[in-house]
């Protein structure tokens, strides 16, 4: 497919000499960020692809790193393609076991980690896994052979030239989450992921004035395509966020104009706000209402009158300029991709007077399949097919009379295949080369895609009827007093709730309405049971009679990485909730 660029090699060398005097990546060293320029990353580039050269690294042999978003990240991931290596990125919050199955797995030559902490749990694995041959310190001194710095120097007194592989050869290897079993390694090419920056070049509006707050994983491969790749193409820059939960601090200091995200985040944005309004009341309130039924009203009709557009614009001078402010104050448009984002959401954002481009894909298509666009924006899908992708929908899966079918995308983004998986390939690949996505959807008469669920997710009811959990899980997420929360009714004659509660926000309604019980006890006290019941029922208004659960248990356990129940993009694992609260859920069938 013709583009700017050949490949990610000849696309960071050329931006590097293009942009060499503009900022490129931004780290907070205490109070402040420090910035380094587009020809200061070629340069580390050039020199890392020396030292790993001197570690035997060639064409086809992999690098895996164990890291979070940072400088030395994106120079080892560069490195490597100049190398005609494959790059192979795991999450420092998976565990050790699922780092020892991927570097088996991708067969990886080298492995790269964070800090000496991690360097610490892993430096002996060469001696456990035959094709590991060296395990290397990112945060190590210059005087330790086996750390980045070190490597830097060696590539300086040892230059390696770059090689420009060809659009079919490997770039890497990107591992799926493993909800249902181990991860599968997805094959991608320099093409795939070429063919998704160009597609993104195309469809949103990205310039060297653009900066973004990276809070992604560069590990999946919305967070490295979308931002890392395509922020490099077009001379823009970004500013690693320091964790989760500083991201709102980390807005008001890095000040992007444009935030790639997961509906999680603008989740919480929105919970955020909507709890302040309604903490403030009093002019605050009313006109941040007004401003949103104005905003609304505007999107409707095109325009405002003059009366509605004076008093639109006193409400976005006075309370929605400070929630901007907040998020750093030049904001233009937000991504949103990884998961269905609420309409509700979605809506506040951009009634906010910023964009909301929602898309939509998977690891095996790059990501990128379609995307709202500055072309055509229509909130709750998820957009037309980027450029020179095709998708359609197998309604085989649903019945012909369904507006429904499961996703079919064609086009120069579906991976090569998973990795040591020919049958698993198999399973998801058409005979004329398209990828069955497991989820399903449905178009508009305009074209838009929207997502109505997952395959695997999708249960039957003891009354045939079927129910899609996550879109309502979704809903119910809205409420400032729900967490988490998972739906359950396979094969039940109703469907039930787990539910994580918001334990700050159930405290303080607590304090508010004299309720002195804490801890364990406070889930179990009548009004708080009868204040989430009364949640469900509000955001769950929109729900079929059947579709509600009947019954919830509050859960005391937070759902996180760390115990296993989420993937590191925050996907629930269904059948770990399953198994582990099984008696809990017998217990709401039986009760």
């Amino acid at each position: 497919m013709p583009g700017k660029y050949k490949n990610l090699v000849d696309m960071q060398e050329k931006s590097c000499a293009t942009f060499k005097d503009r900022e490129l990546l931004g780290t907070k060293n205490g109070k402040l960020y420090e910035w380094i320029t587009y020809g200061e990353f070629a340069q580390m580039v050039d020199h890392f692809r020396g030292g790993l050269a001197s570690l035997g690294v060639g064409p086809q042999d992999k690098v895996a790193i164990i890291s979070n978003n940072s400088v030395q990240w994106a120079v080892a991931a560069y490195a490597t393609y100049g190398l005609k290596g494959i790059f192979v990125p795991m999450y420092e919050s998976q565990s050790m076991k699922e780092w020892k199955y991927i570097i088996q797995d991708s067969g990886s030559k080298v492995l790269l980690v964070a800090n000496d902490e991690i360097y610490s749990q892993v430096e002996n694995l060469p001696s456990e896994i035959e094709c590991l041959q060296h395990v290397v310190d990112l945060a190590g001194s210059i005087s330790d052979h086996k750390s980045y710095k070190y490597l830097l120097k060696v590539g300086e007194d040892h230059p390696a030239s770059s090689q420009h592989p060809e659009p079919d050869d490997l770039m890497g290897l990107i591992y799926t989450s493993g909800t249902t079993g181990d991860p599968k390694g997805v094959l991608l090419s320099h093409g795939n992921i070429m063919s998704n920056v160009n597609a993104i070049e195309d469809i949103l509006d990205v310039n060297p004035d653009d900066r973004s707050l990276s809070f992604l994983p560069w590990a999946h491969s919305f967070g490295q395509t979308v931002e890392l790749h395509c922020l490099v193409s077009c001379g823009a820059s970004s500013g690693f966020a320091e964790n989760v939960t500083t991201i709102i601090d980390n807005l008001a200091e890095v000040q992007p104009t444009l935030l790639f995200s997961v509906p999680r985040i603008f989740n919480k944005i929105y919970d955020g706000v909507q709890n302040k309004m309604n903490a403030d009341g009093g002019l605050a309130k009313f006109l941040f209402d007004m401003g949103m039924q104005k905003a609304t009203l505007k999107k409707q009709h095109g325009s405002l009158g003059l009366v509605d557009s004076a008093l639109f614009w006193l409400a976005d001078t006075i309370v929605f300029n400070k929630i901007r402010g907040r998020f750093g104050g030049r904001l233009r448009y937000a991504v949103s991709g990884a998961a269905a984002l609420s309409k509700e959401v979605a809506d506040f954002i951009d009634n906010m007077g910023i964009l909301v481009y929602e898309g939509y894909g998977l690891s095996e298509t790059s990501p990128m399949v379609t995307a709202n666009s500055k072309a055509g924006r229509r909130i709750g899908s998820v957009g037309k097919p980027i450029p020179h992708v095709t998708v359609t929908l197998d309604k085989s899966v649903v019945g012909e009379d369904s507006p429904d079918g499961e996703i079919v995308v064609h086009g120069p983004n579906v991976m090569k295949g998973y990795h040591n998986k020919p049958e698993e390939t198999a399973s998801v690949m058409t005979a004329d080369g398209g990828f069955r996505t497991g989820d399903l959807g449905r178009f508009d008469s305009d074209g838009f895609l929207y997502i109505t669920g997952r395959i695997k997710e999708q249960y039957k009811l003891e009354n045939g009827k079927y129910v899609v959990p996550s879109p309502l899980e979704e809903k119910l997420k809205l409420s400032q007093y729900i967490e988490q929360v998972m739906i359950y009714g396979d094969g039940r004659l109703y469907n039930v709730a787990l539910i994580v509660p918001a334990r700050d926000m159930l405290q303080k309604y607590a304090g508010e309405n004299g309720i002195s019980t804490t801890g364990t006890a406070l889930l179990h006290d009548h009004r708080i049971v009868e204040l989430i019941k009364k949640e469900i029922a509000t955001y769950g208004a929109s729900f079929k009679g059947y579709e509600v659960p009947k019954k919830f248990a509050l859960l005391e356990e937070d759902w996180g990485t760390e115990n296993g129940i989420l993937t590191p993009t925050l996907k629930l694992k269904r059948r770990i909730v399953v198994d582990k609260y099984k008696d809990m859920i017998e217990s709401l069938y039986t009760a």
